[in-house]
Protein backbone atom coordinates (compact mmCIF):
# COMPACT_ATOMS: atom_id res chain seq x y z
CA UNK A 1 0.00 0.00 0.00
CA UNK A 2 1.60 3.35 -1.39
CA UNK A 3 0.72 6.54 0.25
CA UNK A 4 0.80 8.58 -3.08
CA UNK A 5 1.01 6.99 -6.58
CA UNK A 6 1.88 10.18 -9.28
CA UNK A 7 0.65 9.22 -12.62
CA UNK A 8 3.01 11.00 -14.85
CA UNK A 9 6.95 11.86 -14.65
CA UNK A 10 6.86 15.28 -15.86
CA UNK A 11 7.90 18.31 -13.88
CA UNK A 12 4.62 18.65 -12.30
CA UNK A 13 4.97 14.82 -11.05
CA UNK A 14 8.64 14.65 -10.35
CA UNK A 15 8.03 18.17 -8.07
CA UNK A 16 5.02 15.99 -6.41
CA UNK A 17 7.14 13.17 -5.64
CA UNK A 18 9.91 15.31 -4.36
CA UNK A 19 7.57 17.15 -1.45
CA UNK A 20 6.19 13.42 -0.65
CA UNK A 21 9.35 12.21 0.14
CA UNK A 22 10.79 14.68 2.09
CA UNK A 23 7.17 14.28 4.20
CA UNK A 24 8.30 10.56 4.17
CA UNK A 25 5.47 9.30 2.65
CA UNK A 26 5.79 6.04 0.48
CA UNK A 27 5.69 6.99 -3.26
CA UNK A 28 5.43 5.40 -6.65
CA UNK A 29 5.95 7.38 -9.74
CA UNK A 30 4.34 5.53 -12.59
CA UNK A 31 5.54 6.85 -16.53
CA UNK A 32 4.53 5.71 -19.98
CA UNK A 33 7.46 6.87 -22.15
CA UNK A 34 10.63 8.45 -20.34
CA UNK A 35 10.48 11.23 -18.15
CA UNK A 36 10.76 14.72 -18.30
CA UNK A 37 7.27 15.46 -20.30
CA UNK A 38 7.10 17.95 -22.63
CA UNK A 39 9.89 20.30 -21.27
CA UNK A 40 12.64 17.74 -22.92
CA UNK A 41 11.99 18.99 -26.12
CA UNK A 42 12.79 22.58 -25.10
CA UNK A 43 16.34 23.44 -26.50
CA UNK A 44 17.05 26.39 -24.03
CA UNK A 45 15.23 27.22 -20.86
CA UNK A 46 15.01 31.31 -20.18
CA UNK A 47 11.99 31.55 -17.67
CA UNK A 48 12.25 29.59 -14.52
CA UNK A 49 14.05 31.24 -11.54
CA UNK A 50 17.49 30.39 -10.69
CA UNK A 51 18.37 28.76 -13.96
CA UNK A 52 18.44 31.23 -16.83
CA UNK A 53 19.69 28.87 -19.59
CA UNK A 54 19.39 25.34 -19.00
CA UNK A 55 18.40 22.60 -21.67
CA UNK A 56 14.74 20.84 -20.96
CA UNK A 57 16.49 17.68 -21.44
CA UNK A 58 18.94 18.79 -18.35
CA UNK A 59 16.29 20.04 -16.95
CA UNK A 60 14.31 17.19 -16.33
CA UNK A 61 17.46 14.97 -15.49
CA UNK A 62 18.42 16.68 -12.81
CA UNK A 63 14.36 16.45 -11.42
CA UNK A 64 14.70 12.79 -12.22
CA UNK A 65 17.70 12.24 -10.38
CA UNK A 66 16.75 14.90 -7.19
CA UNK A 67 13.50 12.66 -6.95
CA UNK A 68 15.51 9.46 -7.58
CA UNK A 69 18.42 10.50 -4.69
CA UNK A 70 14.92 10.71 -2.68
CA UNK A 71 14.25 7.33 -2.31
CA UNK A 72 11.09 7.49 -4.85
CA UNK A 73 9.63 4.44 -6.87
CA UNK A 74 9.97 5.13 -10.42
CA UNK A 75 8.51 3.03 -12.66
CA UNK A 76 7.75 2.39 -16.66
CA UNK A 77 4.50 1.51 -16.89
CA UNK A 78 1.75 3.05 -18.72
CA UNK A 79 -1.41 3.58 -16.63
CA UNK A 80 -4.94 2.12 -18.28
CA UNK A 81 -7.58 2.54 -15.57
CA UNK A 82 -7.50 3.91 -11.44
CA UNK A 83 -10.53 2.94 -9.57
CA UNK A 84 -12.13 4.13 -6.16
CA UNK A 85 -12.39 1.66 -3.63
CA UNK A 86 -13.28 4.29 -0.89
CA UNK A 87 -10.80 3.26 1.40
CA UNK A 88 -7.90 2.90 -0.91
CA UNK A 89 -7.66 3.38 -4.93
CA UNK A 90 -6.16 1.10 -7.20
CA UNK A 91 -4.49 2.06 -9.96
CA UNK A 92 -3.97 0.03 -12.89
CA UNK A 93 -1.15 -0.37 -15.51
CA UNK A 94 -0.53 -2.39 -18.99
CA UNK A 95 1.31 -4.71 -16.75
CA UNK A 96 0.62 -4.74 -12.44
CA UNK A 97 -2.68 -3.29 -10.26
CA UNK A 98 -0.92 -1.07 -7.36
CA UNK A 99 -3.08 0.24 -4.04
CA UNK A 100 -2.48 3.59 -2.92
CA UNK A 101 -4.26 5.72 -0.15
CA UNK A 102 -4.17 8.79 -2.63
CA UNK A 103 -3.47 9.37 -6.66
CA UNK A 104 -1.95 12.67 -8.29
CA UNK A 105 -2.81 12.07 -11.96
CA UNK A 106 0.41 14.70 -13.79
CA UNK A 107 -0.02 13.07 -17.07
CA UNK A 108 0.17 16.75 -19.20
CA UNK A 109 -1.23 17.08 -21.86
CA UNK A 110 0.35 17.29 -25.58
CA UNK A 111 0.49 19.90 -28.29
CA UNK A 112 -1.74 19.13 -31.37
CA UNK A 113 0.57 18.61 -34.29
CA UNK A 114 -0.16 19.10 -38.01
CA UNK A 115 0.70 15.80 -39.27
CA UNK A 116 2.96 17.65 -41.71
CA UNK A 117 5.94 15.30 -43.17
CA UNK A 118 9.24 16.88 -41.22
CA UNK A 119 7.13 18.29 -38.65
CA UNK A 120 9.04 16.27 -35.86
CA UNK A 121 12.38 16.41 -37.45
CA UNK A 122 11.96 20.35 -37.32
CA UNK A 123 11.10 19.98 -33.72
CA UNK A 124 13.81 22.73 -31.85
CA UNK A 125 15.12 23.80 -34.85
CA UNK A 126 12.61 25.53 -36.08
CA UNK A 127 8.87 23.99 -35.44
CA UNK A 128 7.65 25.05 -31.55
CA UNK A 129 4.56 24.38 -29.70
CA UNK A 130 5.73 27.03 -26.77
CA UNK A 131 6.51 30.96 -28.17
CA UNK A 132 7.23 32.34 -24.95
CA UNK A 133 9.63 29.17 -24.88
CA UNK A 134 11.31 29.60 -27.90
CA UNK A 135 10.51 33.06 -28.93
CA UNK A 136 13.11 35.18 -27.85
CA UNK A 137 15.62 32.50 -30.21
CA UNK A 138 14.17 34.23 -33.11
CA UNK A 139 14.48 38.04 -32.88
CA UNK A 140 14.06 40.17 -35.66
CA UNK A 141 13.96 37.44 -37.93
CA UNK A 142 10.65 36.20 -40.13
CA UNK A 143 8.26 33.32 -38.57
CA UNK A 144 4.89 32.22 -38.72
CA UNK A 145 2.02 31.62 -36.62
CA UNK A 146 -0.58 28.75 -37.18
CA UNK A 147 -4.39 28.75 -35.18
CA UNK A 148 -7.34 30.52 -34.74
CA UNK A 149 -7.92 30.54 -30.38
CA UNK A 150 -6.23 32.67 -27.87
CA UNK A 151 -3.00 30.90 -27.75
CA UNK A 152 -2.41 31.47 -31.60
CA UNK A 153 -3.53 35.54 -31.19
CA UNK A 154 -1.41 35.75 -27.90
CA UNK A 155 1.39 33.70 -29.34
CA UNK A 156 1.30 36.11 -32.23
CA UNK A 157 0.88 39.48 -30.12
CA UNK A 158 3.90 38.49 -28.31
CA UNK A 159 6.40 37.68 -30.99
CA UNK A 160 5.08 40.93 -33.35
CA UNK A 161 7.28 42.26 -30.38
CA UNK A 162 10.50 40.11 -31.03
CA UNK A 163 10.61 39.20 -34.31
CA UNK A 164 10.68 41.12 -37.69
CA UNK A 165 7.70 40.09 -39.16
CA UNK A 166 4.88 37.86 -38.33
CA UNK A 167 2.97 36.16 -40.56
CA UNK A 168 -0.56 34.75 -38.81
CA UNK A 169 -2.09 31.26 -40.33
CA UNK A 170 -5.95 30.12 -40.15
CA UNK A 171 -7.80 28.23 -41.76
CA UNK A 172 -11.37 30.09 -41.65
CA UNK A 173 -12.27 33.66 -42.21
CA UNK A 174 -12.68 34.58 -38.48
CA UNK A 175 -10.90 33.51 -35.40
CA UNK A 176 -12.39 31.83 -32.47
CA UNK A 177 -10.12 34.04 -30.00
CA UNK A 178 -11.10 37.10 -28.19
CA UNK A 179 -11.43 40.26 -30.33
CA UNK A 180 -9.45 42.56 -28.41
CA UNK A 181 -6.63 40.71 -29.36
CA UNK A 182 -7.12 40.52 -33.25
CA UNK A 183 -7.97 44.23 -33.29
CA UNK A 184 -4.17 44.72 -30.85
CA UNK A 185 -2.81 42.59 -33.58
CA UNK A 186 -4.31 44.41 -36.82
CA UNK A 187 -2.54 47.86 -35.37
CA UNK A 188 0.46 46.02 -35.59
CA UNK A 189 2.61 47.06 -38.98
CA UNK A 190 4.68 43.50 -38.70
CA UNK A 191 2.09 41.31 -38.92
CA UNK A 192 0.35 39.96 -41.93
CA UNK A 193 -3.02 37.98 -41.67
CA UNK A 194 -3.23 34.60 -44.02
CA UNK A 195 -6.82 33.66 -43.54
CA UNK A 196 -8.49 30.95 -45.33
CA UNK A 197 -5.60 29.19 -45.86
CA UNK A 198 -3.31 26.34 -44.29
CA UNK A 199 0.24 25.16 -44.26
CA UNK A 200 0.79 22.15 -46.16
CA UNK A 201 4.56 21.71 -46.59
CA UNK A 202 7.75 22.70 -44.64
CA UNK A 203 10.80 22.94 -46.22
CA UNK A 204 14.49 22.80 -45.49
CA UNK A 205 17.82 20.84 -45.00
CA UNK A 206 19.11 20.54 -41.30
CA UNK A 207 16.06 23.54 -40.00
CA UNK A 208 12.89 25.14 -40.93
CA UNK A 209 13.92 27.41 -43.93
CA UNK A 210 10.39 28.18 -45.48
CA UNK A 211 6.70 26.58 -45.68
CA UNK A 212 4.29 26.58 -48.12
CA UNK A 213 0.64 27.74 -47.71
CA UNK A 214 -2.53 27.33 -49.58
CA UNK A 215 -5.55 29.54 -49.66
CA UNK A 216 -9.06 28.30 -49.98
CA UNK A 217 -8.92 28.52 -53.71
CA UNK A 218 -6.37 26.01 -54.12
CA UNK A 219 -4.03 29.65 -54.85
CA UNK A 220 0.07 28.53 -53.14
CA UNK A 221 2.96 30.49 -52.35
CA UNK A 222 5.81 29.93 -50.43
CA UNK A 223 6.90 32.26 -47.33
CA UNK A 224 10.64 32.37 -46.22
CA UNK A 225 10.61 31.26 -42.48
CA UNK A 226 12.92 30.97 -39.59
CA UNK A 227 10.38 29.75 -37.44
CA UNK A 228 6.83 28.34 -36.94
CA UNK A 229 4.80 28.55 -33.82
CA UNK A 230 1.73 25.85 -33.50
CA UNK A 231 -1.03 27.04 -31.87
CA UNK A 232 -3.93 24.89 -32.60
CA UNK A 233 -4.62 23.07 -29.92
CA UNK A 234 -3.67 20.51 -27.11
CA UNK A 235 -4.45 17.27 -26.38
CA UNK A 236 -4.73 16.36 -22.63
CA UNK A 237 -3.88 13.07 -21.18
CA UNK A 238 -6.84 12.02 -19.32
CA UNK A 239 -8.83 9.60 -21.37
CA UNK A 240 -7.80 6.70 -19.20
CA UNK A 241 -9.62 8.15 -16.10
CA UNK A 242 -12.94 9.66 -17.84
CA UNK A 243 -14.85 7.03 -16.23
CA UNK A 244 -14.24 8.44 -12.30
CA UNK A 245 -12.80 12.15 -13.13
CA UNK A 246 -14.68 15.26 -14.26
CA UNK A 247 -13.47 16.32 -17.64
CA UNK A 248 -14.02 20.03 -19.20
CA UNK A 249 -15.49 19.87 -23.29
CA UNK A 250 -12.07 19.99 -24.27
CA UNK A 251 -10.96 16.83 -21.74
CA UNK A 252 -8.94 19.02 -18.93
CA UNK A 253 -9.64 17.82 -15.20
CA UNK A 254 -11.37 20.02 -13.45
CA UNK A 255 -9.68 21.28 -10.58
CA UNK A 256 -9.10 25.15 -9.40
CA UNK A 257 -5.52 25.84 -7.62
CA UNK A 258 -5.93 23.51 -4.70
CA UNK A 259 -5.95 20.79 -7.17
CA UNK A 260 -8.67 18.64 -6.11
CA UNK A 261 -10.58 16.42 -8.56
CA UNK A 262 -14.50 15.51 -7.84
CA UNK A 263 -13.17 12.49 -5.84
CA UNK A 264 -12.02 12.43 -2.61
CA UNK A 265 -8.04 11.38 -2.58
CA UNK A 266 -7.28 11.71 -6.43
CA UNK A 267 -5.90 15.22 -7.50
CA UNK A 268 -4.43 16.59 -10.83
CA UNK A 269 -1.28 18.49 -11.01
CA UNK A 270 0.77 20.07 -14.42
CA UNK A 271 -0.75 20.89 -17.80
CA UNK A 272 -4.02 18.22 -17.70
CA UNK A 273 -5.86 20.42 -15.51
CA UNK A 274 -7.92 23.36 -16.02
CA UNK A 275 -6.00 26.41 -15.51
CA UNK A 276 -5.06 29.95 -17.54
CA UNK A 277 -1.61 29.73 -17.78
CA UNK A 278 0.70 26.56 -18.56
CA UNK A 279 3.97 26.76 -17.98
CA UNK A 280 6.75 24.63 -16.37
CA UNK A 281 6.62 27.06 -13.22
CA UNK A 282 2.86 26.42 -12.39
CA UNK A 283 3.64 22.90 -13.23
CA UNK A 284 5.52 22.48 -10.51
CA UNK A 285 3.98 24.73 -8.29
CA UNK A 286 0.90 22.58 -8.99
CA UNK A 287 2.99 19.51 -7.86
CA UNK A 288 3.71 20.65 -4.78
CA UNK A 289 -0.14 21.96 -4.13
CA UNK A 290 -1.25 18.73 -4.84
CA UNK A 291 1.20 16.55 -3.25
CA UNK A 292 0.48 19.33 0.10
CA UNK A 293 -3.58 18.22 -0.14
CA UNK A 294 -2.72 14.68 -0.34
CA UNK A 295 -0.76 14.55 2.82
CA UNK A 296 -3.67 16.66 4.22
CA UNK A 297 -5.80 13.99 2.79
CA UNK A 298 -3.74 11.21 4.58
CA UNK A 299 -3.45 12.83 8.08
CA UNK A 300 -7.13 13.23 8.48
CA UNK A 301 -8.00 9.70 7.15
CA UNK A 302 -5.84 8.11 9.70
Amino acid sequence: MYDIVIVGAGPAGLTAAIYARRADKKVLVLEALSYGGQIINTLDIENYPAEPHISGFDFATKLYNQTKDLGAEIVFEKVVDIQDEKDFKQVITTKNTYQTKTIILATGADSRKLGLEKEADFLGKGVSYCATCDGAFYKEKDIAVVGGGNTALEDALYLSDVAKNVYLIHRRDEFKGDATLVNDLMKKNNVTFLINSKITKLNGTNSLESIEVEDIDKNQKTINVAALFVAVGKVPENQNFAKIIHLDNQGYIIAGEDCHTNVEGIFVAGDNRTKSVRQLVTATADGAVACSEAIKYINKNR
